[in-house]
């Protein structure tokens, strides 16, 4: 099976994308891997592509989004970095694989993902819960399954299609959906590109939902999933093959999620620590600490959430600035400014 895996970021993420490429290549050196980069690099950052561990770089400027200016800037970071994942997919289902994974970069492979080759062999879709297995502890209940009742079931870290069939189909719809409603309003329902997805199993046929608790282990589950290392150095969960981590959180809030969950089940931080001394040897000190290109307007002044969602909501000043990011006269920024709007 031909098989393309990608992972959509910006430079700020590099360091993570490296480690997931790396532990990829480790595991399945035959797929192609992809850099999604919807960025621009920083200044004294010398990028080159041919020397980092992924095949193919794709940048979102590329994919054909129409007005990408203005489209661009109705999202913060987050959203879309998420919004990019359709058109990507739904694109490469042309591309002549078999099959398209997506994962996200601050995820790692620490065994074979082949499995996933096999359950594409007959079904068309692979999504994983945020939980497979239900909580008893109040606490927990609160913190997990409260959040994925308003964050989706499903976490879009990971998603897998065939190419063709019931899986083209998910492309094409999920495309859509995310080009247009990829957005952090969660009193409207949306949480970018998961809520969509719980959707899924009632517009689509040919879908497996993963329950092994080897697959998307992370802070959010580590109260059902229990991780021992075996005399051979195998690494298991719950008593089967750990297949991928989600190192979401990385720093204090994800040290403090994983503290409480995983408690004194010790294997689960000397993970943590491994990943952590990854992602420090992928650091580029050239890139500076959350840097993102289109995170400010022209002349260096940052732009506000408030803003993008004002500019969001408006046809009129949507045509009036086709290119938001512009500074200096008869910009948006100046808009903002004469309006009094910060």
């Amino acid at each position: 099976m031909k098989i393309l895996c990608y992972s959509s970021f910006t430079f700020s993420y590099l360091n993570r994308a490296r480690v997931l490429f790396k532990s990829l290549r480790r595991h399945h050196p035959d797929w192609e891997l992809a850099a999604l980069i919807t960025d621009q690099p920083p200044e004294g950052f010398d990028f080159d592509p041919a020397s980092e561990p992924f095949d193919r770089l794709v940048w979102a400027t590329d994919l054909g989004i129409p007005d990408f200016e203005s489209w661009l800037f109705k999202h913060d970071v987050v959203e879309v970095c998420t919004a990019v994942k359709g058109p990507f997919i739904h694109q490469a289902c042309g591309w002549g694989f078999d099959a398209v994974i997506y994962m996200d970069p601050d995820t790692a492979a620490l065994g074979s993902l082949s499995p996933l080759e096999a359950w594409l062999e007959d079904q068309d879709i692979l999504l994983t819960p945020h939980l497979v297995d239900p909580n008893d502890d109040h606490a927990a209940i609160l913190d997990n399954d409260l959040s994925a009742s308003r964050t989706g079931i499903f976490n879009l870290g990971f998603v897998a299609i065939r190419t063709t069939g019931e899986g083209a189909r998910f492309a094409r719809w999920w495309n859509d959906r995310l080009l247009s409603y990829c957005y952090d309003d969660m009193p409207n329902g949306l949480f970018v590109d998961q809520r969509w997805c719980d959707h899924v199993p009632a517009l689509f046929d040919r879908l497996k939902i993963i329950r092994d608790p080897g697959y998307n282990v992370a802070s959010w589950n580590l109260s059902t999933r229990k991780i021992n290392v075996g005399k051979d150095g195998q690494i298991t969960v719950n008593g089967v093959p750990l297949r991928f981590w989600h190192f979401t959180k990385l720093g204090a809030i994800g040290d403090a999620m994983t503290r409480r969950y995983a408690g004194r089940n010790f294997p689960v931080y000397e993970i943590w620590s491994w990943y952590k001394r990854e992602v420090a040897l992928a650091t580029d000190p050239a890139i500076p600490d959350r840097w993102w290109a289109f995170g400010t307007y022209a002349d260096g002044t940052p732009i506000t959430k408030e803003q993008r969602v004002l500019y969001r909501g408006r046809t009129d000043l949507q045509q009036a600035f086709p290119d938001p990011f512009r500074s200096g006269q008869d910009s948006f920024q100046a808009w903002l400014e004469a309006e009094g709007v910060t």
